[in-house]
């Protein structure tokens, strides 16, 4: 198993920033993709942002150019610099690893949701 502890949600105004953190602990071995994804009121689930293992980078449109998204393997944590925030990215947002053991074979495990609300 996998325990993900996030971190840095809150409250801001629109054009403001926040910092997102995610760290893994437990069976951290062979931890493969990591990512962040957000879920607002009444709306699906929805990727913002994922780092593979070597550094190469995929976002949502809707973030491009204001989020970006890092990783500190030695700490097992992955980042979300968010900056120009509007009031349409107020969602809680979920930290989601992935393991892959062995070819073929992959877990995802997810983390609690931080809040983050973008006042206008």
């Amino acid at each position: 198993q996998v325990q993900l502890v996030e971190s840095g949600g809150g409250l801001v105004q629109a054009g403001g920033s926040l910092r997102l953190s995610c760290t893994a602990s437990g069976s951290i071995a062979s931890i493969n993709a990591m990512g962040w994804y957000r879920q607002a009121p009444g709306k699906q689930r929805e990727l913002v942002a994922a780092i593979a293992s070597g550094g190469s980078t995929d976002y949502a449109d809707s973030v491009k150019g204001r989020f970006t998204i890092s990783r500190d393997n030695a700490k097992n944590t992955v980042y979300l610099q968010m900056n120009s925030l509007k009031p349409e990215d107020t969602a809680v947002y979920y930290c989601r690893v992935r393991r892959v053991p062995r070819p073929g074979i992959a877990y995802d495990f997810w983390g609690q949701g931080t809040q983050v609300t973008v006042s206008s």
